[in-house]
């Protein structure tokens, strides 16, 4: 009965880890005309510290898709472990960049088209060799696992760095390296995992009768919460605002995936009972997903034509005209276009350090 239960909870988490992507993915797309509209009437950008989206109804409905969204995955790390749901988060990739093609005019090429297969593939690779974590059943046991020192250690060394680059890095690199900001986003998200995790155990008391609003730690929990994701929330802008999503969203995914599984490997020692076979398949289907989303996202605007054959390929091809990438002008679509152009803001950098 229990190994049913197990099993039946397991399904509950992918499915509400599926119906995630699928809202987040589209939060994407809706933030990005949202921003892109207050280009277009000259607000104050976010990259620059402005706040003018919170005036745009369509960033507010972007918002509101990554909270539902946000809301099933909180319920999807309840019920599945961590190792499993946050590498799905690639299917939120694959959303954005198919309603990209019908919304921001983006064309999805052949590269594409391989790179949502392999993505779709490591998924499923990962659903099937996914780690089982430790019992956690209390908020107890969950006290007990935050003194571990290794999480203390790890959680020290997030906030240090993430301090770090927050008023350290990001004032004098932010504008330039994109990194700055995704790993701001990234450290703080993974400590944002364990928040959800310890919440759902004790949401899960909470239905059980027990008076968990007693407890200090559930309330210490939900405090982190809220500031990790409003940190989350404020860097991811920056850099949606000031880099090409093409580049934001592969590299926010790998880092993220990364700290959290990390995370959940050091708190919950998911690993610790995996036999190498899973191991193996584990790591494969992340990597496979990383690969599919580098397909995606870095050959986004390469034309598949006849010149980029091989050569004993192509006097099959003398009917087909072969127009070079390199040669002709390729439309851009919004998605991948910076809303900040580099100039201005080395500009407007220059500008704030006279004033200074």
């Amino acid at each position: 009965m229990g190994t049913f239960t197990g099993h039946y909870e397991f399904y509950i988490g992918l499915a509400l880890a599926l119906t995630s992507s699928l809202f987040i993915g589209s939060s994407f797309i809706l933030k990005k005309k949202g921003l892109l509209r207050l280009n277009s009437r000259g607000a104050v950008r976010a990259g620059l510290g402005g706040h003018a989206y919170l005036r745009e109804w369509l960033w507010w409905g972007g918002l509101i898709s990554m909270g539902i969204g946000e809301a099933a995955n909180f319920a999807a790390y309840v019920f599945a472990p961590a190792t499993l749901v946050t590498p799905l988060g690639a299917l939120s990739v694959l959303v954005s960049a198919v309603l990209a093609s019908y919304f921001l005019n983006e064309r999805l090429n052949i590269h594409g088209k391989i790179g949502c297969l392999l993505s779709i593939l490591g998924s499923t690779v990962m659903v099937i060799h996914a780690p089982q974590e430790e019992a956690v059943s209390s908020l107890d046991s969950m006290l007990e696992k935050l003194k571990d020192p290794g999480f203390i250690v790890f959680a020290i060394c997030v906030l240090v760095s993430s301090v770090l680059l927050i008023f350290v890095a990001g004032p004098r690199y932010g504008q330039r390296n994109v990194l700055v900001y995704i790993l701001i986003c990234s450290s703080i998200g993974s400590l944002s995992v364990a928040c959800v995790k310890g919440l759902g155990i004790a949401m899960k008391e909470l239905f059980a009768g027990k008076p968990v609003w007693k407890e200090p730690l559930g309330w210490m929990l939900f405090i982190s919460l809220v500031v990790c994701i409003s940190i989350q929330i404020n860097y991811l802008n920056k850099a949606l605002d000031i880099f090409n999503t093409s580049v934001v969203t592969p590299i926010y995914y790998v880092l993220f995936t990364t700290a959290v599984m990390t995370c959940s490997a050091i708190l919950f020692k998911e690993w610790q009972h995996l036999v190498l076979m899973n191991i193996v398949g584990t790591v494969s289907g992340f990597l496979t997903i990383v690969l599919g989303i580098f397909l995606l996202h870095a050959f986004k605007d390469v034309p598949f034509a006849a010149d980029l054959l091989p050569v004993f390929l192509r006097h099959k091809q003398k009917d087909v005209p072969a127009a070079s990438w390199r040669e002709r002008e390729k439309e851009r679509s919004c998605l991948h276009q910076p809303l900040l152009d580099p100039e201005f803001v080395e500009k407007e950098g220059t500008e704030k350090q006279q004033s200074l």
